[in-house]
């Protein structure tokens, strides 16, 4: 039997266009003697749809595109397509009024649909909103291409249901655990139809438990990954197949569709080996992989075709800005210049000479001037005050209006520059630098913006991306003179470890103090990540590269007063 393994990049809500891609790539399966078509999870709608799912004219339009698809597939093909069923007990019984589904589409009908059965709610998920759980093993079977051999039982679980091993991971996070009880049916393999969000390392961890699930139960599994971005998800596709003794026989690009064959032999009951795409060697190559996958699609999915932001001469605009011209092309990405009294000579031909290197266009507007009338008109207003960081964060406005008004006039996308770390601690300006329809690296830690960019710098020997200067000079925002970071805050190889242990790793101050963390620095952390809350919720979407992102899967209250810990 021959299996595809159609990685999808779907847009959410275009039915239309999804149904054609599914479509598309089951006539060139089919033309290949192909037997088995898999797709991800909610590939006909893509995932996640999130409250799209509450409008019934969506549901009822995606049954119909559904049963059209039926129609039209190659008849000797059987496919497998994630949707959205009605749960039609819900009025009499209870529950959510869907089921998250995987429909089996053959010759020419919908002959068998199975339905999650375990629905996260942690992190970035909420599907219990949406879905109501199955309770019931999900397989089907096919006959093999030969009429002589048995027929084959194929056990289907959808994404989370994979994610319950109570061996792999120390105790069981639901009641069942849905590979088990395809194991206990004896399924000849099992696949899981996936939309998993992308996050450093966890292409590994995915391999790691699909290894143990295969030797645990000797069962053949295939991962089916959804690719692409979706607002602030990116989805690292990495499909991958592996054999009883739990090597991986095949596997998909990561970061682009693709489509792969694996092949299970029905006398041996296993996947001969296939086609082995190699992981990415390093994190920074992953990180960046998933970036630019984030920024193109971002940009190409809500319609923008170029990207506008500022180019201060710092590492953080300088990223972005790389990214942003391997996302859409160079001739689409315009740096803007704007330069203050306090910007230094060697800002501007730090982001001069970056832009060269990149061969993205610039501009430049001075903003003395329009500093000077906004001193003016407040002039009264402040008088008999110090100039402090309003001062300072006027000119950060100024500039963010500047970008906004280009982004407006014609069409663009901003992007923000802010890191993750300046965004825990709020050391950015509401309505100034945090400008944007997009935050690009606000996921990514202040060290990590340092290794990518010395890492971009070696991908091509010789050839130099972010100009070395930028990445040696101490980071500054000047907004006064002789401004440098480390004025307002720890240097950031200690402040990225205490972020890491608060934010990832959940440790309590006194926790963070014992792995050797200054005691005030510690409490300084803590009151200004709790102080930049109203900050974060107002900024613009981030792509998420962690396990713990300042976006969807980050809920804190605002108007909070959660007393101070005793450390």
């Amino acid at each position: 039997m021959k299996i595809a393994i159609a990685q999808l990049n779907p847009t959410i809500g275009n039915l239309t266009a999804n149904a054609q891609h599914i479509l598309d790539v089951a006539r060139q399966a089919a033309s290949q003697d192909t037997n088995l078509l898999l797709t991800p999870e909610l590939s006909l709608c893509g995932y996640p749809p999130r409250d799209l799912l509450l409008d019934p004219s969506f549901i009822e339009a995606m049954g119909e595109q559904l049963q059209h698809l039926a129609r039209n597939l190659p008849k000797n093909l059987a496919t497998l397509v994630g949707t959205v069923m009605p749960n039609e007990r819900s009025t009499v019984d209870g529950g959510k009024p869907l089921y998250n589904s995987i429909a089996l589409l053959y010759r020419g009908q919908i002959q068998q649909v199975f339905h999650k059965r375990l629905l996260p709610t942690y992190d970035v998920f909420d599907e219990h909103r949406y879905f109501e759980p199955d309770g019931e093993s999900n397989y089907f079977t096919l006959p093999t291409t030969s009429n002589s051999d048995p027929l084959i039982n194929i056990g289907v679980t959808i994404c989370e249901d994979l994610w319950n091993d109570e061996d792999f991971w120390g105790k069981r996070h639901y009641g069942c655990n849905p590979i088990a009880d395809l194991a206990s049916a004896e399924v000849d393999f099992i696949v899981n139809l996936s939309a998993s969000p992308y996050c450093v390392g966890k292409q590994q961890l995915r391999e790691e438990m699909l290894r143990h699930v295969a030797t645990r139960y000797k069962t053949p599994i295939i991962y089916t990954n959804q690719v692409g971005g979706n607002d602030d998800l990116i989805f690292d596709g990495s499909s991958v197949a592996l054999n009883r003794a739990g090597e991986v026989v095949c596997r998909a690009l990561s970061c682009q569709t693709d489509v792969v064959e694996v092949e299970f032999d029905a006398q041996t009951r296993d996947f001969l080996p296939g086609s082995i795409t190699p992981i990415p060697t390093s994190e920074e190559a992953q990180i960046w992989e998933a970036l630019v996958l984030g920024v193109r699609d971002y940009a190409r999915k809500c319609g923008f075709s170029r990207i506008v932001l500022g180019l201060s001469g710092g590492i953080d605009s300088a990223l972005v800005a790389a990214i942003a011209a391997e996302a859409i092309g160079a001739e689409n990405v315009l740096g803007v210049l704007m330069s203050s009294p306090y910007t230094s000579k060697a800002s501007v031909d730090d982001a001069l000479a970056l832009a060269n290197n990149l061969g993205i266009a610039t501009h430049t507007l001075e903003i003395a001037e329009l500093m000077g009338d906004f001193d003016r008109t407040l002039e009264d207003l402040f008088a008999g005050t110090e100039p402090g960081v309003a001062e300072e964060n006027l000119q950060s406005r100024i500039r963010g209006n500047l970008l906004m008004a280009i982004a407006n006039k014609f069409g663009h996308l901003l992007l923000s520059t802010g890191n993750k770390s300046e965004m825990a601690v709020g050391y950015c300006t509401l309505y100034g630098d945090m400008d944007g329809g997009l935050a690009a690296i606000a996921d990514v830690p202040k060290t990590r913006v340092f290794s990518l960019c010395k890492w971009l710098n070696t991908r091509q020997p010789g050839q130099e991306v972010i100009p070395t200067n930028i990445i040696v000079k101490p980071p500054s925002a000047e907004l006064k003179p002789n401004q440098v970071d480390r004025d307002s805050l720890p240097p950031y190889e200690i402040l990225d470890d205490i972020l890491h242990r608060l934010i990832h790793c959940h440790q309590s101050p006194a926790a963070i103090i014992e792995a050797g963390h200054d005691r005030d620095i510690v409490q300084q952390v803590l009151r200004l990540v709790r102080r930049a809350e109203f900050k974060r919720r107002q900024a613009p979407p981030g792509l998420k590269i962690t396990d713990r992102a300042f976006g969807t899967g980050w809920r804190m209250p605002i108007a909070a007063n959660r007393q101070p810990l005793s450390i």
